[in-house]
């Protein structure tokens, strides 16, 4: 599966971005983008966007980004990570205001304030249930944050980005986003036992949630994200962490009512040598929960906090 989605970035990632905003050479607009549903290709994916890259020999905590402009309304009801070997984790963030367009170096915070997707290593395909998707008004900017490692005896070169399952507005009842649940607040000694962070938040108002996507690092073994209704709390996710198989948790349409409490614990045994903090590196942690919701609303971090009780 993997090698098909780097042949598919390949060819499509390789010549810009179906649906982004074209120029000729003289600096004017370039013909109309196809409509993004018929230019699908035979499994239903649209390239949505995505950039080529090359790493050094013992690059480890590389970031590079690129942001396009959507020409035309699009409504997205699912995603595929295109993600060869060096592609760490890839985050889609949205604005309207925009930014550098093109591809640029960046770092781990240049993200804009809405969330569209996240993958890491391993991440199957995300499909949406059915009437729901996410709305990208012409004129949204896109930017891709590529967060790269290599961890090889050679340079890498390949092109990595994300595709996307595209519908038509008719097909649409409920407009979803994504949000990260969980903490930045992580501490954990370096003695080979089992320590835990926790954060998230009380819901400001009712939402669906109907994926959860766990993201942690390499001395990460278990997350759990917990519902809190009155007395009943409830978990969705009670499992293990693996680093290599970052993969989606598809739910039952759950129910979030206003004032519940969401909380992720993220539970890591830490044999390096070096104490395990909060950082952005594959070398450090991260406790996150991506929770796919609708309807739309909310910025990227809004429910990260803690420790929740």
């Amino acid at each position: 599966m993997k090698a098909v989605l780097v042949a598919i970035a390949s060819v499509l990632f390789g010549v810009g971005v179906l649906g982004a905003c074209k120029s000729d050479s003289a600096g004017g607009p370039a013909d109309a983008a196809p409509d993004p549903v018929d230019s699908a290709n035979a499994e239903g994916w649209t390239a949505l966007i995505g950039r080529s890259w090359t790493l050094p020999i013992g690059a480890t905590n590389t970031y590079r980004c690129t942001r396009i402009r959507v020409d035309n309304d699009m409504w997205i009801a699912g995603f595929r990570a295109a993600a060869p070997l060096g592609t760490h984790h890839a985050v889609l963030t949205i604005s309207s205001a925009g930014g550098q367009v093109g591809d640029y170096d960046c770092g781990a915070g240049s993200l804009d304030t809405q969330m569209l997707y996240a993958a890491g290593v391993g991440t199957d395909d995300l499909l949406f249930p059915p009437g729901v998707a996410m709305h990208l008004p012409a004129g949204t900017f896109i930017n891709l944050n590529l967060h790269l490692f290599n961890a090889t005896d050679n340079p890498l070169a390949n092109s990595s980005g994300v595709l996307a399952r595209v519908v038509q507005p008719a097909d649409v009842v409920h407009e979803a986003d994504m949000m990260f649940s969980g903490t930045f607040a992580i501490n954990i000694p370096n003695d080979g036992q089992r320590h835990t962070a926790q954060g998230g938040c009380t819901a400001p108002t009712d939402w669906h949630i109907f994926t959860l996507w766990p993201h942690m690092h390499q001395t990460a073994v278990h997350q759990t994200w917990t519902l809190a209704h009155g007395g009943t709390v409830t978990a969705l996710i009670d499992d293990d962490f693996l680093f290599e198989e970052q993969r989606n948790y598809p739910i039952a349409d759950t129910l979030i009512r206003k004032g519940d409490v969401i909380n992720t614990v993220c539970t890591y045994i830490n044999n390096t040598k070096t104490t395990m903090t909060w950082g952005d590196g594959s070398d450090r942690e991260m406790c996150f929960t991506g929770m796919y919701k609708y309807p739309a609303g909310g910025s990227l971090f809004q429910c990260t906090g803690g420790p929740r009780l």
